[in-house]
């Protein structure tokens, strides 16, 4: 997870660009821009990301893979509540049809076993 300032946009779309990976997480508001890399990649562009403070934890990504329909209502707030019950934090990002968040690296087990649980409790 990456912080620049608000005025590093080109330099982070630009690592996103260049990087080509097959997801990253890009938020820009008038106080910081974000990304979300993986730490190869904050590695290989080091020289770029001088100003950036970079989180001391790692990140794993989940995706659920099945299209969702922007007007879908409960369902991040579902998966949210789920993991916060097993004191797992979770950082969300929506795609337009898919929905994804990171989760420690350290409780990427437990929040796959507890999204498991609670696919089985919906089926």
């Amino acid at each position: 997870f990456v912080q620049l300032p608000p005025n590093a946009i080109t330099l982070a779309a630009g690592i996103i660009a260049e990087a080509s990976l097959p997801f990253s997480a890009f938020t820009a508001d008038k106080d910081e821009v974000s990304l979300m890399l993986p730490q190869a990649v904050c590695d290989a562009f080091a020289n770029r990301l001088r100003r950036a403070e970079l989180s001391r934890t790692a990140y794993r990504l989940i995706t659920f893979d099945i299209p969702l329909e922007p007007e879908l209502v409960g369902f991040m707030a579902l998966v949210c509540t789920t993991l916060a019950q097993a004191q797992i934090p979770v950082m969300a990002f929506a795609a337009y049809s898919r929905d994804h968040i990171f989760v420690p690296a350290a409780d990427f087990e437990n929040a796959l076993a507890q999204l498991k649980a609670l696919q089985n409790q919906h089926a």
